[in-house]
């Protein structure tokens, strides 16, 4: 009759003891069933699962090995009801949370652990994404590090009620400023290759129609329509085109005074120079204009800009726009076409935007992120990210900060 036990491994972390260990499993005739090792603060910490269908004294052979090995050893015996419950639960679905923040607090654990165990999931692995803090209270890694904190958690269960989950952990990382992010694994997370961004509110810190506005005069009339409209409460082309007959007479200078001055999202040249690197092809889906969209496509690299091109005659602003507008349903079928074209599964999309009218392309995508977004669009959403910069993208995608760094993986 099969035996199985749980062999556990506790010591100060050196060269050979996963060696010593399996010549002892070995040399008993012992069947290796699953094993998980992490070595933190120089201690390592090692769980092997061993099957056995002999009479052997694999307990003496390992606990003469860790004595050797300087390992604390344990062997405890798993009963048939627990081995088959240990199966069965691995075959269960895999939800992959995320934790996002400046800085985590330690009592989130505690109410994610509440949460979890409340729709039946079990914590698999816990491990951290971001780069360990400083002694010094500096910033983590070296100069292109992602700014702040982002741990990500293994979970399995059965039957859950995904919906009610994000539900919950929204509210639960509102009251605690973290962001806590739900994705179903999948062979696509890590497999992700087009990545597509609304422009205002999400790559540049400004509403670009706000600020011609506020060059013409116009700001107070233009910036409330705008409000109303990012907000879900007004059709979008209505409202477009209302603030774009507002700006009628602008002189075509401005357009280029106001780019050289938009603000950068922060953490999206690092985004980019990163998104480059790892071969992604990256597009701009804007409500928003050309000339700017342009703009950011020649300093920053994306690939592609879809948006809204201004008609502009005798150096002014004529008020409208050529058709089609950059509408909700033009941005999802946009995000759609380039998949297609590019012959990529819409799993393997990204988008991310702030607005009402990015709602369609969010929800089409893979992984749609409603970013900074209006609490309307971050309910809606599956996926949102308020407290760390744009870069911070890159943890949802399941890369870690050593990941990243210049030259890792690099030949």
């Amino acid at each position: 009759m099969t035996r199985r036990l749980l062999i556990r491994a506790t010591g100060a972390a050196q060269a050979g003891q996963l060696a010593g260990l399996g010549r002892a499993l070995a040399q008993s005739g012992a069947r290796l069933l699953d094993i998980n090792q992490s070595v933190t603060f120089g201690i390592v910490s090692l769980e092997a699962l061993v099957g056995l269908d002999h009479d052997s004294d694999l307990e003496g052979a390992l606990s003469a090995a860790g004595d050797r090995l300087g390992l604390d050893v344990q062997a405890i015996q798993i009963g048939a009801e627990d081995y088959h419950r240990w199966s069965v639960q691995a075959s269960q679905p895999r939800l992959i949370l995320t934790l996002l923040a400046p800085h985590l607090p330690a009592g989130i654990l505690a109410e994610v652990g509440a949460l979890t165990a409340e729709q039946g999931l079990t914590v698999e692995l816990i491990h951290r994404l971001s780069g360990r803090e400083p002694l010094d209270g500096g910033v983590p890694g070296e100069h292109d590090a992602i700014q702040g904190a982002c741990v990500e958690c293994w979970l399995r269960g059965d039957n859950v009620d995904l919906e009610a989950l994000r539900e919950k952990a929204l509210a639960l990382g509102a009251a605690h400023g973290v962001d806590i992010a739900l994705q179903e694994d999948s062979i696509w997370r890590r497999h992700r290759r087009l990545v597509c961004f609304d422009m205002d509110s999400t790559l540049i810190q400004a509403e670009v129609i706000d600020e011609l506005a506020r060059r013409h005069g116009v700001y107070d009339e233009v910036a409330e329509v705008t409000e109303r409209a990012m907000r879900g409460e007004l059709d979008f082309q209505q409202s477009f085109r209302e603030r774009m007959a507002k700006l009628r007479g602008l002189d075509e200078s401005v357009l280029a005074e106001i780019a050289e001055e938009l603000p950068l999202m922060d953490g999206l040249e690092r985004l980019m120079r990163q998104l480059k690197r790892l071969g992604y092809r990256t597009a701009i889906l804007s409500g928003g204009f050309t000339y700017f969209a342009h703009y950011l496509q020649e300093r920053l690299g994306f690939d592609e800009v879809h948006a809204n091109e201004l008609v502009i005659e005798d150096g002014k602003v004529t008020g409208e726009v050529r058709e089609p507008i950059v509408d909700a349903d033009r941005k999802a079928e946009l995000l759609y076409r380039i998949a297609e074209r590019e012959g990529l599964s819409m799993e393997q999309t990204i988008a991310v935007g702030d607005g009402a009218n990015d709602l369609k392309m969010l929800a089409a995508a893979g992984l749609g992120i409603a970013f900074r977004a209006k609490p309307l669009v971050r309910q809606q959403a599956r996926h949102s990210l308020s407290t760390l910069g744009l870069d911070a993208v890159l943890y949802l995608i399941g890369y870690r900060q050593g990941d990243l760094e210049e030259g890792r993986g690099e030949r």
